[in-house]
């Protein structure tokens, strides 16, 4: 069993970890302070000081457990969602729920894509890479037999979806407020989820592959003897 007191120092520390994410992603690197996560988890500044030497640890430390959970666990839910041909909205539903589930992922991603672009290409590239030809094979077997579209680049198609999808989720709760509940009720956050998906998937499927999704499925029927 873990000692209690370790198990308490490494629920502190994802505490921390938790808290930080969500601050530099609300105020970015340079405006959030180890004084504000410490004020934010409750602690004293010492105290955040003895898990994370200074800030700039404390960034390395929560973009490590960000990319740590991606490359952990998106894979392996991305790979299994294109195991078969038909999984598109698999694919893109398990790449939303990553970043719906903790919207301060996303934001924090655009927000360092943003201020420090270099050094985050390097940091994406190595997290991104393991995956990606995986999921553009998938895209070439549908253009291969006439359901995705022919002049797609397989590749760069994944890497907008996934960019579409950080800058969205990051900018979810801002936007949908401009939305109205849907007429069966959809929240509108659901509505705008939902015309996410619709658009990446128009601009992958031709228009008579989803013409075919669209119909409902028939009913096989038995012969009467």
């Amino acid at each position: 069993m873990v000692p209690a007191r370790l198990a308490e120092l490494v629920d502190m520390r994802q505490r921390m970890l938790a808290v930080a994410t969500r601050l530099f992603a609300a105020h970015g690197f340079d405006g959030t302070t180890l004084q504000d996560v410490a004020d934010a988890v409750g602690v004293s500044k010492p105290a955040v000081i003895h898990h994370f030497a200074s800030k700039e640890a404390l960034r390395a430390a929560a973009l490590d457990a960000l990319l740590d959970h991606w490359k952990q666990t998106l894979p392996r839910l991305l790979l299994a969602a294109t195991a078969t041909d038909d999984r598109f909205d698999s694919l893109i539903g398990e790449l939303l729920r990553f970043f719906s589930s903790e919207p301060d992922r996303a934001r924090l991603v655009l927000r360092e894509l943003l201020d420090r672009p270099y050094e985050m290409g390097r940091v994406m590239g190595g997290a991104v890479r393991p995956w990606l030809a995986a999921i553009a094979a998938y895209v070439e077997r549908g253009q291969e037999r006439g359901r995705h579209h022919a002049d797609a680049d397989p590749e760069a198609y994944v890497l907008h979806v996934l960019s579409f999808a950080i800058a969205a989720i990051a900018s979810r709760d801002v936007l949908a407020g401009a939305l109205d509940r849907g007429p069966r009720g959809e929240s509108p956050e659901a509505r705008y989820e939902r015309e996410l998906v619709r658009m990446t998937r128009a601009s992958l499927f031709t228009p008579a592959e989803r013409t075919r999704a669209a119909r409902p499925a028939r009913r096989k029927t038995r012969r009467r003897r």
